[in-house]
């Protein structure tokens, strides 16, 4: 077997860097993050997102002590560090939905029920 056989149908490389082409027959000239780059915003912005949890748990915990300040907040750093593992195994969509309501309703939860 010679190195021209062994080109074709044994690479072993990680196609999932590739951009996927679109339906119109565009051949890989999309403008978009590739899935790799994609896991990996989602898994910066829930880290940058928990340490902004934590920061505001240890002020609101500062200026009031609350085991519904903790439960909120808490429940919110849960949520961040779901989406890190649902980003870490390919679900990006689902963990994006996940933190924008997630959060949305942790900062709501702050505003309506914590005095």
């Amino acid at each position: 077997m010679d190195a021209a056989d062994n080109d074709h149908g044994n690479d072993q490389s990680d196609w999932s860097d590739q951009p996927l082409p679109d339906s119109e027959g565009d051949s890989g000239n999309r403008v978009g993050l590739t899935p790799r780059q994609a896991r990996r915003v989602r898994v910066v912005l829930a880290s940058v997102m928990m340490g902004l949890m934590a920061v505001l748990l240890v002020v609101r915990l500062a200026s009031r002590t609350s085991v519904l300040v903790v439960g909120v907040y808490g429940a919110a750093l849960v949520l961040c560090g779901i989406v890190i593992e649902l980003a870490r195994n390919g679900r990006t969509r689902l963990g994006s939905w996940l933190l924008g309501v997630g959060l949305a309703a942790a900062i709501a939860a702050d505003w309506l029920l914590l005095p």
